[in-house]
């Protein structure tokens, strides 16, 4: 696709509505064991929970290869075969409560054509501005990239997790765990349920664990370490890929200005995602 086409998704909007319904809030506590207040009506929902609601429900004929929507609609055809959600940049401006009705509006920021190290890559930058009954709630700018299939897995050089930590936590990515997320998120993405898909296709060693549950597991222990604050800013990135064998460590360092930085790392104690969060200065 051209890039003048690519660019002509630059500006298009889309709004989506909801309800924060308690039911998807218990069944992600149960599958990540977060011990999250039980979710009655005016409760306080936790940060980036919001993510179990606007689903991309469309039809079964309208899915292609990878599980995915097909390509087109509010998001731009690009025509390489594999996307990712790879970071995001989210601002905390009023909290959300079970049972509020919730409004998202989205809109495609920019489009960037590159070159990397596997070939040609595309960056879609999605903002999402969310809103409850008393204004907006959360912003949220979204990365996704798209990428050509490799010819075979070539693992990106390993980031260390740093030494200086002040906590770290062992979690267990396993399949059960990836397919109980990947519906409770209605993302039928085969690299994280089908592992002859992910490893013949796509070429990964074994199932793909989520960005986005990998982001959500570090905000909960971050926040249950601190439950008397509240989550201002949170930004996060993919380093490199997670399985569902690798040994899982959740980590976090404290930063000079009060902030935490928090990292997932493998086994090998490689960095998968690394991000920052920032709380709310005290009124």
């Amino acid at each position: 696709m051209a890039a003048a086409d690519l660019q002509a998704w630059v500006g298009r909007r889309e709004t989506a509505r909801d309800v924060l319904a308690p039911v998807p809030l218990r069944a992600l506590a149960a599958t990540l064991e977060t011990g999250w207040p039980e979710p009655s009506p005016g409760v306080e929902v936790p940060p980036l929970a919001d993510w179990l609601y606007f689903l991309p429900i469309v039809p079964a004929s309208q899915i292609g290869p990878d599980g995915h929507p097909t390509k087109g609609g509010f998001l731009p055809p690009v025509p390489l075969e594999r996307r990712m959600w790879a970071g995001s940049r989210l601002l905390f401006t009023a909290p959300l409560r079970v049972g509020e009705p919730i409004e998202r509006r989205s809109e495609i920021l920019k489009v960037a054509q590159k070159d990397g190290r596997s070939g040609p890559m595309v960056f879609v930058t999605v903002r999402h501005e969310v809103h409850g009954p008393t204004g907006l709630a959360v912003e949220h700018e979204q990365d996704i990239v798209y990428l050509p299939l490799p010819e075979r897995w070539t693992p990106p050089p390993p980031v260390p997790l740093p030494g200086d930590l002040a906590w770290t936590e062992q979690r267990r990515c396993d399949p059960v765990l990836l397919f109980r997320f990947s519906a409770l998120t209605f993302n039928a993405h085969r690299i994280h349920y089908d592992r002859d898909y992910a490893r013949e296709v796509e070429k990964y060693p074994g199932l793909v664990v989520h960005g986005p549950l990998q982001a959500i597991l570090l905000m909960a222990a971050a926040t249950a370490r601190h439950p008397d604050r509240r989550p201002a800013s949170f930004v996060f990135r993919g380093v490199r890929p997670l399985f569902d064998h690798d040994a899982v460590t959740l980590a976090a360092r404290e930063t000079a200005e009060g902030a935490l930085e928090l990292f997932t790392a493998n086994g090998d104690a490689a960095v998968a995602m690394q991000a920052t969060l920032s709380w709310r200065t005290a009124a």
